[in-house]
């Protein structure tokens, strides 16, 4: 791993089922990122881009090929300490927010840090500072469902936050909103880029494509083209969608 570089592999590469079967979704991806970049990976359905999150997340083992985070390889690390690594290093946000529902926002948002061994004060501490941050602190106290979608999934991105993290993994974050709330979550990711935080992003959605500093783009299992965006921008609309079809 080089210099300034939070995440690696080489050669990864995850299959499924076997013989005739065999579907490679992932196939001799090699991919560096450094800390405070923000990365999108796009491409059509079915391509197989969500498969490197969870391989990067440790939710999924890959068939071959190496993972380094911060200077540690995790593709062989044991369940136990995967665990510890995603309380600690990584955080996540999916399309489908899981939140908890019998929680409320302020209390989806603290979780993480308890059950990292945060003292309820400093996780209430941290969770209001990141209410703050994504612009909800008067829905503290409502449950998931009295909140929009893209209030659900500001509270899933602060929840994500929660651990101060080294690398955030977002797996389509807009794919379940509208374009108020896709509105809402695009502000927050071009927040978070300017800020550094290290985000690596999977979508469809050529608007949050677009919010990134680099634009990988997927097919067949492959990294096929990757394009440095200048201040995460410098791509028409047009263009992104382009690169996506």
């Amino acid at each position: 791993m080089t210099a300034g570089t939070v995440l690696s592999t080489h050669g990864l590469r995850k299959d499924y089922g076997r013989d005739a079967a065999l579907v490679q979704a992932v196939d001799d991806v090699c991919l560096q990122v450094a800390q405070g970049e923000s990365v999108a990976i796009v491409g059509p359905s079915g391509c197989g881009k969500s498969t490197p999150l969870y391989l990067l997340g440790g939710l999924e083992r890959p068939t071959a090929g190496t993972i380094e985070l911060a200077d540690r390889r995790i593709d062989g690390m044991p369940e136990a300490g995967l665990a510890r690594l995603r309380r600690h290093v990584l955080g996540f946000v999916f399309q489908s927010f899981h939140l908890v529902d019998e929680l409320t926002a302020l209390e989806n948002i603290e979780l993480p840090a308890l059950l990292a061994g945060a003292s309820p004060r400093k996780a209430r501490e941290r969770a209001r500072e990141l209410l703050a941050r994504v612009d909800l602190e008067d829905r503290a106290e409502h449950l998931p469902s009295a909140l929009s979608g893209g209030q659900r999934q500001r509270v899933a991105i602060a929840r994500a936050l929660a651990n101060s993290p080294l690398v955030v993994l977002a797996d389509e974050p807009t794919g379940n909103l509208d374009s108020a709330g896709t509105t809402e979550v695009l502000r927050l990711f071009d927040q978070l880029r300017i800020g550094g935080q290290t985000l690596i992003t999977v979508t469809h959605d050529s608007r949050v494509a677009a919010t990134a500093d680099r634009l990988i783009s997927m097919r067949d299992g492959k990294f096929v083209d990757e394009t440095r965006l200048t201040g995460g921008t410098s791509r028409s609309l047009t263009e992104m969608a382009g690169l996506e079809g």
